[in-house]
């Protein structure tokens, strides 16, 4: 079920690239950013409040907590990039910069979390990596 749940994830990041450029066009960035922000903030309560899971807020540890305020932190440093890259760049230039997140994104995964390093992987990561460069080669 997760691999449905990581294609709807890139499905709607693509989205949002298209649909964060036209919205940048004509206002500050980081204005695109609070609007954006705004939204996911009321609808991702709403889908907490409507499974009923806010009551289960108290029962967070404070380790979770602080790993989660950390992850938003730099979730907001990454849209408030993206969206001014996106602003003054062109969506597939832009794009391609940003799925370089996947290979620092499992480094990060092998050194902190000690996950495998498989050979496939490895080759993916690589191959990502190649695509973007290639992708940003004029």
């Amino acid at each position: 079920m997760w691999k449905y749940y990581a294609l709807l994830s890139a499905f709607f990041a693509a989205l949002t690239a298209i649909f964060a450029k036209i919205g940048v066009k004509d206002i500050n960035s980081d204005l695109a950013t609070a609007i954006r922000t705004s939204v996911i903030l009321l609808l991702t309560w709403g889908i907490a409040a409507a499974g009923n899971h806010l009551s289960e807020a108290k029962d967070i540890p404070s380790h979770t907590w602080l790993f989660l305020i950390l992850s938003g932190m730099a979730t907001g440093l990454s849209w408030l990039f993206y969206f001014k890259a996106l602003q003054v760049g062109d969506v597939s230039r832009v794009a391609p910069i940003d799925k370089l997140s996947v290979p620092i994104t499992l480094c990060l995964a092998f050194l902190f979390l000690k996950e495998p390093a498989s050979p496939r992987v490895i080759i993916g990561a690589l191959l990502i990596t190649a695509g973007s460069i290639v992708m940003l080669a004029k």
